[in-house]
């Protein structure tokens, strides 16, 4: 039964790489994601949410008994070393431009699954803690628009004491 399981498991995460994958490239023969050059826009597909990530990480680690060691506490400091792992990916390569036109193919796909483990940890921490990810988002985005007024602080960096209501 459990290798049954942990083919599912892997199964279900083949499918979500491989229909990520297929959307990314736009049909390209090289299998290499279409980049434009022309455009500075960017946009992640569409094919995940962050409640799929959630069910397919918690079947994940159910299928290995491993909630029993999923604490809040625990994920967090498991978030925090594959942050550091996103940082090493960084690290001494100096002032680094946006869309990483210097980096290998090799540098981006290890930075992609560096950054993926932090937001599995995330969602998962979310999970675990009983919060609801993007509701919690989207109210923060409003607190923070509350809190940096575009009118107020267009173009500048300072902190939002430096913008309390004088009015």
């Amino acid at each position: 039964m459990p290798s049954r399981l942990l083919k599912r498991s892997s199964s279900i995460w083949i499918q979500l790489y491989r229909r990520t994958m297929s959307q990314a490239t736009n049909g390209s023969t090289d299998g290499k994601p279409e980049t434009s050059q022309t455009s500075p826009d960017f946009s992640f597909g569409n094919s995940l949410s962050l409640e799929s990530i959630r069910k397919v990480q918690e079947e994940f680690s159910k299928e290995r008994n491993w909630d029993q060691y999923h604490s809040p506490r625990n994920i967090l400091l498991a978030m925090i070393a594959e942050v550091g792992e996103v940082s090493e990916c960084f690290q001494w390569k100096g002032e680094v431009k946006e869309g990483l036109p210097d980096w290998t193919s090799e540098e981006k796909t290890h930075l992609g699954e560096e950054l993926s483990d932090v937001l599995i940890y995330l969602v998962r921490l979310a999970d675990r803690c009983r919060i609801d990810l993007p509701s919690a988002v989207l109210r923060k985005v409003e607190l923070n628009k509350q809190k940096y007024p575009a009118s107020r602080v267009y173009g500048k960096s300072d902190k939002y004491t430096a913008y309390t209501n004088t009015e």
